[in-house]
C-alpha cells in the first residue's frame, strides 16, 4: 500500500500555501495513493475523493495559535498509528516526529511588525515564540526539506543550516483558471467588483494583519501618486486582517476614498487579477508569492520586491519590475510611473514569461514532490 500522511493547517483553495497543499493532496489521491490529511480545514472536493481520509483537528475560537499544538499532536499520533511505510510530509513544525517538511514560510526569516492593538501584539509575540520553537525542532529532525524557492532554501541555511537536505520545488498553477485575460473578462471583472471601467487598475492581494506584505509602503506611494492630476491609476486592495479598518480610515483621511478601493477578503483571486492592469507587491518577506505568479500567468505585469521568492524566476528583461530587497515608498512610486509610461511594452514583455509559467501545472509540482519522497524512502 502506497500510503501518505500530510499535515497542514488547511487543504483548501483559499490561500497560497493552502492551494499548494490542496493540489498535492488531490494529485496523490487521484494517482492511486491512500492519503490521510490531518488539518483544521479540508475542502469538500478532497473529502469526496475515494482513498482520502480526513483527520479533523479543531481550531478553538478560530485561533491559529490555539489550534497549532492540537494539530501537531494529532499528526504525531496519526503517523504512529499508520505505522512504518507511511510517507509523512508536514508543513513546518506540524508534528513532533522526524518527518519530511514542506517549507512554505520560514518564521526565522522575518519578525512581523504588528501595529494594531496591544492584545494582538502580545498574541503575535507568543505565536512567534511557539512557531519558532516548533520550526527549529522540525527542521533539525527532518530528513528532507522541500522549499518553495531558492530564497527559502537560503533562509533555511542561514537560520538553521542543513542546506544538503533542501530540495527546491516551485509551485504550479491551474493554466485554465489563470490564462491570459481577455478584454471581455476584464470588463466583467471590473463590473462585478464595482471598479471604474475608465481608469487603469492596480491591485494588491495580501493579508492586512501586519506589515509583512508592504501595504504601508504601497499606501504611502499611492498618496504621492494621487497628488498628480495626470495619474489615472486606481488601487484595488484584496485582503483582510486586523489593520483593514485602520487603512480604510487612513484612506478617508487622506482623501483617497475614490482612488483606493478596499475589496475585503476575496476567494475569486483569478477574477480580481482579471480586473487589473498591474499588480504591486512590495513585501518585506515573501517565501514565494503565489498571487504574483498567478498574476503573471494572466499576463498582468507584477512589481515585486527582490525579497519575494518568485523574483528569482523573473527573466532579465523583466528586471525593471523588481524592487530592491528592502523597498521604500519612493521605489514603488518610481516603478509604477515607469510601468505606466510604457504600459503596452511591459504587457508584451510579460507575455512570454506567462506562457512559460503556465506550462508548469500543479500536477507537475505534486509529481516532483511525490517522486522526491518516494525515491528517498
Amino acid at each position: 500500500m502506497n500510503r501518505w500522511m500530510l499535515a497542514a493547517g488547511d487543504f483548501t483553495t483559499l490561500g497560497g500555501m493552502d492551494r499548494a497543499n490542496h493540489a498535492l493532496a488531490r494529485h496523490l489521491a487521484l494517482t492511486g495513493r491512500e492519503v490521510h490529511l490531518v488539518a483544521h480545514r479540508v475542502s469538500d472536493d478532497l473529502r469526496a475523493i475515494p482513498g482520502v481520509f480526513v483527520h479533523d483537528v479543531p481550531r478553538p475560537g478560530g485561533a491559529h495559535l490555539a489550534g497549532a499544538p492540537l494539530l501537531a499532536r494529532t499528526a504525531s499520533s496519526t503517523a504512529r498509528h499508520l505505522g512504518n511505510g507511511t510517507r509523512v510530509l508536514v508543513n513546518g513544525g506540524n508534528t513532533d516526529l522526524p518527518a519530511a517538511s514542506w517549507i512554505h514560510y520560514l518564521h526565522a526569516a522575518y519578525a512581523p511588525r504588528v501595529a494594531v492593538s496591544l492584545r494582538t501584539r502580545i498574541s503575535a509575540a507568543l505565536g512567534r515564540r511557539y512557531y519558532l520553537r516548533a520550526e527549529r525542532r522540525a527542521i533539525a529532525s527532518s530528513p528532507v526539506l522541500v522549499c518553495n524557492s531558492r530564497r527559502t532554501a537560503d533562509d533555511v541555511q542561514v537560520a538553521y543550516g542543513g542546506s544538503e537536505r533542501c530540495q527546491v520545488v516551485y509551485y504550479g498553477v491551474d493554466p485554465l483558471t489563470f490564462g491570459a485575460v481577455t478584454a471581455a473578462e476584464r470588463a466583467a471583472a471590473r463590473a462585478a467588483l464595482a471598479l471604474p471601467s475608465d481608469r487603469r487598475i492596480a491591485v494588491f492581494i495580501g493579508a492586512l494583519g501586519d506589515r509583512r506584505k508592504g501595504f504601508d509602503l504601497l499606501f504611502d506611494a499611492w498618496t504621492t501618486l494621487a497628488r498628480d492630476p495626470q495619474f489615472d491609476v486606481d488601487l484595488a486592495v484584496a485582503g483582510t486582517g486586523g489593520e483593514l479598518e485602520a487603512w480604510r480610515g487612513r484612506a478617508l483621511g487622506a482623501g483617497l476614498q475614490s482612488r483606493v478601493h478596499f475589496l475585503g477578503f476575496r476567494s475569486d483571486v483569478a477574477s480580481v487579477i482579471g480586473a487589473a492592469d498591474l499588480l504591486v507587491h512590495p513585501a518585506r518577506y515573501e517565501a514565494y508569492g503565489l498571487g504574483i505568479h498567478e498574476a503573471l500567468c494572466r499576463e498582468v505585469p507584477a512589481i515585486v520586491s527582490g525579497v519575494c521568492g518568485i523574483a528569482e524566476r523573473y527573466p532579465r528583461h523583466l528586471g525593471g519590475l523588481v524592487l530592491p530587497d528592502r523597498p521604500s515608498a519612493t521605489h514603488v512610486v518610481n516603478a509604477v510611473r515607469a510601468w505606466r509610461s510604457a504600459e503596452d511594452a511591459w504587457r508584451g514583455r510579460v507575455k512570454q514569461f506567462a506562457a512559460t509559467l503556465r506550462m508548469r501545472t500543479w500536477d507537475d509540482m505534486a509529481g516532483e514532490i511525490a517522486a522526491l519522497l518516494e525515491q528517498a524512502a
